[in-house]
């Protein structure tokens, strides 16, 4: 179909660059380690992050920002929300003017609490059909073993959402299209901090009880944010929301979910920091999304507690505590 560049080497852009190749396009990935693109290119495997599962011959890896984005029509980004903004700025001058930029980070910007789509907006200057996000219950080590499963492709530009769904449209992967670019990442960062708080109750011990208890309030407590600020309702029930949602607080191959299961076993936020390389989103946005729910006037009492945890003023267990402790109301208030 034509030439994609993925920056981002780690699970989730290896996995979806296998997406893509089985696609039909031809995929290069943008590695920040010389080590892990060598071993893409000789032995077709990310032995790292997607150890035993073997990349299609039409993906290739370098250390050459240039040389991943030469010819490209579409580029797309799976690197820590947290560092994107630096990393884009020395990426933006050699984006191919035409091509469409796509997010696969679920986070929002400490600080400016901007979603990843507005930071691509910021730096490049790029109008909104030129800037789409992928979102859904795509956990990697599934994707990348070509387990079937369906995401969503936001952009403002209905025809470029369309566009990038033929192109991601694979035998294993089936994308939906959306204009609601702003409730599809609102859903995929939030989900990280619920699933903080799953992973919280799994650790201290809880059941079945606890756990889908805190994923419905943590889905009111989304789509109260969402729906304040303009994302449509029916995101929140769908893919990019529920979905995400659920995938992510239930799988142990989740790592937010991961992160809060050592959380509430009593591990430190530095310790379990210390004990991989992998990045739990939630653990890094967790405050700038409570920080986003302040601003807008909406109550976030998981965003608050997760937040608190995380930061060492709480633990685990007092945050179970505090959220049974609550003044109990209605339902929907």
């Amino acid at each position: 179909m034509g030439k994609v560049a993925v920056f981002g080497a780690g699970s989730w852009g290896t996995a979806f660059s296998i997406v893509l190749a089985d696609a039909g396009n031809d995929v290069t990935i943008w590695g920040r380690r010389d080590d892990v693109c060598a071993t893409i290119n000789h032995r077709h495997e990310n032995t790292d992050y997607l150890p035993g599962i073997e990349l299609p011959a039409t993906v290739s890896a370098t250390h050459d920002p240039e040389r991943a984005v030469d010819g490209a029509d579409i580029v797309v980004f799976a690197v820590p929300s947290q560092t994107f903004r630096e990393n884009l700025t020395g990426w933006s001058d050699i984006v191919p003017p035409d091509a469409v930029m796509v997010s696969l980070m679920k986070g929002v910007e400490l600080g400016t609490v901007k979603r990843m789509s507005e930071v691509v907006a910021e730096v490049t200057g790029a109008g909104p059909e030129r800037i789409a996000v992928i979102s859904g219950p795509n956990l990697s080590k599934e994707i990348a073993r070509r387990e079937p499963a369906a995401s969503v492709v936001a952009c403002a530009d209905e025809d470029v959402a369309k566009m990038l769904q033929a192109r991601s449209h694979s035998p294993a992967f089936r994308p939906y299209t959306s204009v609601d670019v702003l409730g599809c990442e609102l859903g995929g960062a939030y989900k990280n901090v619920v699933a903080l708080s799953v992973g919280m109750a799994v650790g201290l011990g809880f059941g079945d009880n606890t756990t889908a208890s805190v994923i419905t309030r943590g889905l009111a407590e989304t789509a109260r944010l969402a729906m304040a600020l303009g994302a449509n309702p029916l995101t929140l029930m769908g893919l990019a929301g529920l979905g995400d949602l659920v995938a992510t607080c239930s799988s142990p191959l989740s790592r937010n979910r991961t992160f809060g299961e050592n959380l509430g076993k009593g591990m430190t936020t530095e310790e379990i920091y210390a004990s991989t390389r992998q990045v739990a989103e939630g653990a890094k946005s967790c405050s700038s999304l409570l920080e986003l729910a302040k601003r807008t006037g909406v109550d976030a009492p998981i965003a608050e507690h997760v937040d608190a945890v995380v930061a060492g003023r709480m633990t685990a267990q007092e945050m179970m505590d505090s959220f049974v402790a609550r003044d109990p109301k209605a339902e929907t208030d």
